[in-house]
């Protein structure tokens, strides 16, 4: 099985040997910059909003105690996981975008880590942060299912 592995590895370092130049035109970077740009505002307006819900979801929880019995006591922690759980995902996706800021600034970005192939820009758009083709995405999701 590993020699299986590794003859796919050299497959695809082979290919990436063959591939075009990797330089985009300043079209297409300056496109990918904004994209990026909008889409990391768009996460930290996203997080700071977050943040200031759960802070006055601790206040009020904080001094709205009385009566409560265990179920209050749960469904408030419960609430209080889920938004914390929320402001974790923003934050992990905040930092994918910023590992694809300087990706671009170090030529990287839009560049397939798996085959070196060029990611479309349409694919860029929907999902800024993508660090692999269509294709190399599809593949490595069948090998997980």
């Amino acid at each position: 099985m590993a020699a299986v592995r590794t003859k796919r590895r050299e497959k695809v370092t082979s290919t990436v040997d063959v591939l075009p130049s990797r330089e985009r035109s300043a079209q297409e970077l300056a496109q990918i910059q904004a994209l990026l740009q909008v889409r990391y505002d768009e996460l930290c307006l996203e997080y700071d909003e977050a943040t200031v819900a759960v802070e006055a979801m601790r206040r009020e929880q904080n001094t709205d105690r009385a009566g409560d019995d265990e179920i209050d006591s749960g469904t408030k922690a419960s609430e209080r996981e889920r938004a914390l759980s929320l402001i974790h995902s923003i934050g992990e996706r905040r930092r994918q975008v910023e590992y694809a800021m300087l990706r671009l600034n170090d030529g990287g970005y839009g560049w397939c880590e798996r085959c070196g192939g060029a990611i479309a820009v349409e694919r860029l758009a929907v999902f800024p942060s993508a660090t692999s083709c269509v294709a190399c995405q599809a593949l490595a999701e069948r090998r997980v299912a």
